[in-house]
């Protein structure tokens, strides 16, 4: 406007803008909220302008400094006065409020153009204002401004919401207020960049959602009831570099809500099978300390999808760690006519070989009963070899044209054997614990017995 500084006086309009930027300071909470509004249309020409940096930045201060130099309450917000007459008065329910002390000026600022919030943001951001806090009042924002605004105002708040979100420490934000903003998400035709951020987040706290969390409805044009291959996102950004530089604590925890979810989703007719094992194998062995619910998850799956071939319920069934299931699962596999004969032999050789390394780890005989138990130890490490050995030839000799019922009862009868010979063997340390207490004088306590089995 060609009023520099080669005017002087009144008429120099760049000397008085600059005394009025210097007074921001001395504003009210309320004049730097009209200025804000004024500025609003400011960014429609230009992303920013040394005024809008000036209140802005002014803005931070006031909500940086404690409730003692909080700035005077807008006109829009009784609230705010009513928190910040606590502070002057030291009110004992300023400790009651504590939660209101950094959420007073939300209502405040939840009136402006998401394009000035971005601004804000990123300047708090810049300032190491509070995440927790910015992420808290971005949440607030999307709730407050989504009530009045259009679809394709919609698309662009939660685009450059996520945006924001995604620029804090992934820690302060909250996971049910992620999810709430992903099923929001998901009704808009928002771009697969922005998607990708929101998931990212997501998975990262997976160990913090719920089975409720995870159960979200496929998209329209599937068939299958839930979004299984949103979970197996979810996980795959879990998981990020690798499950090793995870701590096992929160393995176990995603472990668990996907064993849950994995129930859930199996009933479903139209659910695929390289979907089913992707969601089982999805978490390394080290993740499950037991594959009892994965096992009546498969259960589930083979009794819904009996139409399956015998090839493909083999695949269904090898994505359990029999090693890892309890005896009572190995018998329901034992008397289950969906599991395919081929998995139920390794089920229950898989057992057997269990309870045998348990017996070899207990036998650990001590020098003191080394020539006296000597007969006894072979003796028993004789049976169990040979007991191992008819086990391992059966295993080689397994015919699938055999009859299923004899099957099931030899197995289970060689599963008998080694309870019989664990009950020998306690028996013989019993009589062998007895011969060594005969052959010491009166009133000497032997010394420690080996253990020859458990």
């Amino acid at each position: 406007m060609e009023m520099s500084k080669s005017f002087s006086g009144t008429q120099n309009l760049l000397e008085q803008t600059e005394k009025s930027l210097e007074g921001i300071k001395f504003w009210t909470w309320s004049e730097l909220l009209v200025a804000l509004k004024q500025c609003q249309d400011l960014l429609l020409v230009a992303k920013s302008s040394r005024i809008l940096d000036e209140c802005l930045d002014s803005l931070i201060g006031r909500l940086s400094s404690s409730c003692e130099t909080s700035p005077c309450p807008s006109a829009s917000s009784t609230d705010s006065s009513e928190f910040r007459l606590s502070c002057d008065t030291g009110s004992t329910e300023r400790m009651k409020s504590s939660l209101f002390r950094v959420t007073w000026w939300f209502e405040d600022l939840g009136a402006f153009d998401i394009n000035l919030i971005e601004m804000l943001v990123k300047m708090m951001v810049s300032k190491n204002f509070d995440h927790g806090i910015i992420s808290r009042f971005l949440f607030y924002y999307q709730k407050s401004r989504f009530a009045s605004v259009s679809s394709d105002e919609k698309v662009k708040i939660v685009e450059t919401f996520v945006e924001m979100l995604y620029s804090l420490d992934l820690s302060t934000l909250s996971y049910k207020s992620l999810f709430e903003t992903l099923r929001v998400a998901l009704t808009l035709n928002i771009n697969k960049g922005c998607r990708n951020k929101l998931e990212s987040m997501i998975g990262s706290l997976l160990d913090q959602a719920t089975l409720d969390n995870l159960l979200v409805p496929s998209p329209a044009e599937r068939t299958y009831l839930y979004d299984v291959n949103l979970v197996l996102r979810f996980l795959k950004y879990f998981l990020g570099k690798g499950a090793f530089y995870l701590p096992l604590s929160r393995l176990k925890k995603v472990a668990n809500l996907i064993d849950l979810y994995i129930a859930e989703v199996s009933p479903d007719p139209s659910l695929k099978l390289s979907k089913f094992l992707a969601l089982i194998r999805a978490l390394p062995d080290s993740a499950r300390d037991s594959y009892d619910r994965v096992y009546h998850a498969v259960d589930l799956y083979l009794e819904v999808h009996s139409g399956l071939s015998e090839e493909d319920k083999v695949k269904v069934c090898c994505g359990i760690n029999y090693e890892k299931l309890s005896s009572e699962a190995v018998n329901h596999i034992a008397q289950n006519t969906k599991i395919p004969p081929k998995s139920a032999a390794q089920a229950l050789i898989s057992q057997q070989c269990k309870l045998q390394s348990l017996l070899e780890d207990t036998n650990q005989p001590k020098p003191i009963m080394e020539t006296t138990c000597s007969f006894a130890e072979r003796e028993c490490a004789r049976k169990k070899n040979e007991c191992h050995e008819q086990i391992v030839l059966y295993a080689r000799k397994l015919n699938l044209s055999d009859e299923k019922e004899k099957l099931k009862a030899h197995l289970q009868g060689m599963q008998w054997r080694v309870l019989e010979l664990e009950k020998v063997c306690k028996k013989m340390q019993t009589q062998m614990t007895k011969m060594m207490k005969s052959r010491l004088p009166n009133n000497t306590t032997p010394k420690s017995l080996p253990r020859l089995c458990s």
